[in-house]
């Protein structure tokens, strides 16, 4: 799981920086007015605007975007109609690449995915190539220098987490939980202990270890893809030095 604990960390200090942009509210004020138009506006009734809320607000959205956003999906605003989508290709080594769209010309972004992949070494894939490889997990993060392993350990079974992993050479504790036990989970958690990364995400069974050039490629690609402006959320089964990252991660 190391692989993944170093993008989503590396990921979530970028997001500080690119919520201050306002690159971040873009992305959030799409998953608002779909989550929205999909479950309605009521977020005690829907699960996935209810997270998304939660989302905006650490992200410092001002509460007046967020009304806009959910007021597009129920239609007491007008607004653009995204459509979502998942498009899958390969990164270098043959790293499995997932990518959750939300747009409103889909034949324009998938036409600047493929660009994208082709200028960073990657190739597009055929639907269903790679989204075998990935399974929809509830994913916590926990720095080490919060708490020890056996209290993180016992916390996360009695809120109902599926599992603890811990690696010598990882700053985090990663708790895994099932989709539908996540909020669940994360609240218990947030109640005695620090979290310092917390998502529904989409985590790969195996991984491709990069070094080198082939490192250093691979996350650049991953930054490219993510700071597309259709592109919601980016997956991949990659796993390279902490320095391939750095590269990123300013």
């Amino acid at each position: 799981m190391s692989g993944h604990s170093k993008w989503a960390t590396t990921k979530h200090k970028k997001a500080a920086v690119d919520a201050k942009k306002g690159k971040v509210f873009s992305k959030i004020s799409k998953e608002l007015t779909v989550a929205a138009r999909i479950g309605g506006g009521d977020p005690a009734g829907n699960p996935r605007l209810r997270l998304v809320i939660e989302n905006a607000r650490e992200a410092n959205m001002p509460s007046d975007n967020i009304k806009r956003a959910i007021q597009k999906g129920t239609g007491e605003l007008p607004g653009v109609t995204y459509e979502e989508t998942l498009y899958e290709g390969y990164g270098l080594g043959g790293v499995a690449i997932l990518i959750e769209i939300m747009t409103d010309n889909k034949n324009r972004t998938v036409a600047e995915l493929r660009h994208i992949l082709n200028k960073h070494g990657g190739k597009p894939g055929e639907s269903g190539s790679v989204s075998w490889m990935f399974h929809k997990k509830g994913y916590i993060l926990i720095d080490k220098k919060k708490s020890d392993e056996e209290t993180v350990m016992n916390l996360a079974l009695e809120a109902g987490a599926e599992d603890v992993k811990s690696s010598e050479e990882e700053e985090n504790y990663e708790i895994i939980t099932g989709p539908s036990d996540f909020e669940k989970v994360k609240k218990y958690l947030e109640e005695k202990i620090e979290l310092a990364h917390a998502e529904i995400t989409m985590l790969p069974q195996s991984y491709v270890r990069l070094e080198g050039k082939d490192a250093e490629q691979m996350a650049r690609l991953m930054e490219a893809i993510e700071d597309h402006e259709d592109v919601q959320n980016v997956y991949a089964n990659f796993d390279v030095p902490d320095e391939a990252l750095a590269k990123v991660d300013r």
